[in-house]
């Protein structure tokens, strides 16, 4: 017999329409996006809750420190004074106690320094805030051209928002009486580029050693930093080269 040729027979089946189901399916997509950015949000304020409580700690402690060095140095003064009035006052006894004042005064002066620094993170003035270099430190170790550095850079701000990008330091001199300018990277084996990684929300401590090259008479630092966002900025700062003995 001839087979009979012609279009292909699709088998159909009926299914019931269900138009709640579609509405169904989105309003699930929706809840579940709320709640993820629900979630997000919450991590993101614990988070800077969290490191904003640990700086007001640290602040409160050197507080502390600051007045028990204080109440230190005043029982010392005492000291010195009731034996000034004595009619024999052991000379060595006093050298060793004014000694000790001495100390304690740097100590005073360090945790002063200390507790301004943290109050400037906290509680900025109106036209201080944002990205700021803060202090920079050059200190000898005793070995020729060889030193230590410590550079400050911080976030001056009520709201400590994550801040991202970099910093360049750059040591400005003469070499052979000619110009030069060397990058952190030339004379830090610790440091592999240029631009060096800034990531933080009140402070970041850029630290190391560094060894200049014979010959090489080193006049100024300069640094610029350069953060990215929506708080995007740069900011440059020079230092003479001020080296402090360890």
């Amino acid at each position: 017999m001839t087979a009979v040729k012609g279009s292909k027979q699709y088998r159909l089946e009926v299914v019931p329409y269900r138009p709640w189901l579609r509405w169904l399916s989105r309003l699930l997509a929706l809840l579940i996006a709320s709640a993820a950015v629900y979630f997000a949000h919450s991590y993101g304020t614990s988070e800077a809750l969290k490191y904003q409580t640990q700086a007001l700690a640290e602040r409160d402690q050197f507080e502390q420190a600051l007045a028990e060095s204080r109440a230190e140095a005043e029982a010392l003064r005492q000291e010195v004074a009731n034996l000034k009035l004595g009619s024999e006052v052991d000379k060595a006894a006093s050298e060793d106690v004014r000694n000790e004042v001495i100390r304690l005064k740097a100590e005073i002066a360090e945790l002063q320094e200390d507790i301004t620094f943290y109050r400037g993170l906290m509680m900025p003035s109106a036209d201080k805030q944002g990205l700021t270099i803060g202090s920079l430190n050059v200190i000898s170790t005793g070995v020729e051209r060889h030193f230590n550095y410590k550079l400050v850079v911080q976030q001056l701000a009520t709201n400590h928002a994550m801040l991202t990008g970099h910093v360049n330091f750059t040591i400005v001199g003469r070499q052979d009486g000619l110009p030069m300018s060397l990058a952190l990277m030339d004379v830090s084996d610790a440091v592999t580029t240029k631009d060096i990684r800034l990531g933080f929300r009140y402070f970041q401590n850029v630290e190391g050693e560094l060894v200049l090259p014979v010959g090489f008479e080193p006049i100024r630092i300069e640094i610029v930093a350069k953060v990215r966002g929506a708080k995007s900025a740069t900011v440059e700062k020079k230092f003479g080269w001020l080296v402090e003995e360890s």
